[in-house]
């Protein structure tokens, strides 16, 4: 594990040399983003428990939130990201999904860097993922940026809210004290989006009060808290051409330091947004042999804004169909039937593209999803988005 961390942080200073030359051109009307034909990292491997965690803090017992103050950065752990996946409606029958994600990843505990007086000189390096899928074209665009937070070219700042790579940004209210609006900007060659999220339901401390414990040592957890339904409007741009849009976004919001244990090669997460206002996220820790971890679980948010934590046991997760990528091979469960008795959920969820694969630095399917409820269920309908991580990578397939 250590010597392909060892690689997996070389490929990421690589890719860092690339940003910054990146990040120089863009300032005069270019840029540079590297395509490779195989992810260059592995996500698994940087969010597993390793020797070069030491000097970072770990999410070892439950803390006290703060807000909007943790939607700004924690420097203090190792990795961290916020993550919008939304739905929305347009004209007439257009539907669109799109995900903008920023990734921090800590090159050097903060006590320990070594002051430089290189204006170029960073500890922490930031990745941003943009993606739109066009249900009607039946269309899906993946972008990425990388760069470093040296020379205002990344970072994120907590009051007021702030998250940026080159000219993809988050931005919150100027009053440091308010937490929403959130406006969402990105845009690559003839797609865009600009988006407005208000806050809809308070936020969700995921696991035991926002420990999310993802193995059985302390440490291996990550503090998680999410606002699940976020009324949205703005606009898309697709194929050149500029949507008013309005519907539902989900932020996720998670930092940590080594929190996957050993034995875990990737994961399923879902969250959807579901009829009678009520929300689901689930995810779902794989390991090698293809079995659910025993710390997998999940949480039902009730129309009330209340919480109802799930555990493993809790839910039931049957793939239906795959998909294969005639691009990179990799098996992708993309329709499931989900059921959670206790609640009197049972739904099969879909796909609006099968093809919803991101290959850029790291390789994973995430894409917008239906819902469809069985007879019975307490659920008739929703809309969301699911995750895939770990496929391709020589793991067995999920059951």
């Amino acid at each position: 594990m250590k010597d392909r961390f060892r690689r997996a942080r070389f490929a990421l200073a690589i890719a860092l040399v690339l940003a910054a030359l990146g990040g120089a051109l863009f300032w005069l009307g270019h840029r540079v983003r590297a395509t490779p034909e195989r992810p260059a990292l592995s996500v698994i491997e940087l969010l597993s428990e390793r020797n070069e965690s030491a000097g970072y803090a770990r999410a070892n017992a439950p803390r006290e939130f703060r807000f909007p103050g943790d939607h700004g950065p924690h420097p203090d752990f190792q990795t961290e990201w916020w993550y919008w996946t939304g739905v929305l409606d347009g004209p007439g029958d257009r539907t669109f999904g799109y995900q903008l994600t920023f990734f921090r990843f800590s090159l050097a505990p903060q006590n320990d860097a070594a002051p430089r007086p290189s204006a170029w000189a960073t500890t922490d390096a930031y990745m941003a993922h943009f993606t739109l899928t066009d249900e009607r074209s039946r269309t899906f665009r993946a972008f990425e940026h990388l760069s470093r937070q040296a020379l205002g070219l990344a970072g994120a700042e907590g009051a007021p809210f702030h998250v940026w790579v080159l000219d993809w940004d988050a931005r919150g209210p100027s009053r440091g004290d308010a937490a929403t609006p959130i406006h969402l900007r990105a845009e690559e060659g003839d797609v865009a989006v600009d988006l407005e999220l208000d806050q809809g339901k308070p936020p969700v401390l995921q696991g035991d009060r926002g420990l999310s414990q993802k193995g059985r040592e302390p440490g291996n957890a990550s503090y998680y808290y999410s606002l699940t339904r976020m009324p949205t409007r703005g606009s898309v741009t697709a194929g050149g051409v500029r949507f008013e849009v309005h519907g539902e976004s989900w932020m996720d919001r998670e930092f940590s330091t080594g929190a996957l244990e050993p034995g875990i090669v990737g994961w399923d997460w879902l969250g959807l947004a579901l009829s009678g206002d009520r929300e689901l996220m689930l995810y779902r820790l794989r390991r090698a042999d293809g079995s659910t971890d025993a710390m997998s679980g999940g949480t039902l948010v009730e129309p009330d804004g209340s919480a109802r934590r799930l555990a493993a046991g809790d839910v039931r997760v049957t793939p239906l169909a795959t998909w294969q990528s005639p691009k990179t091979g990799a098996r992708y469960p993309t329709s499931i039937r989900l059921s959670v008795p206790g609640a009197g959920i049972d739904v099969r969820v879909t796909p609006f593209l099968e093809e919803q694969e991101i290959d850029l630095s790291f390789r994973y399917w995430e894409g917008a999803v239906r819902v469809q409820g069985e007879p019975g269920s307490s659920v008739s309908s929703g809309r969301g988005y699911l995750e895939l991580t770990g496929y391709g990578e020589g793991a067995a397939p999920a059951r």
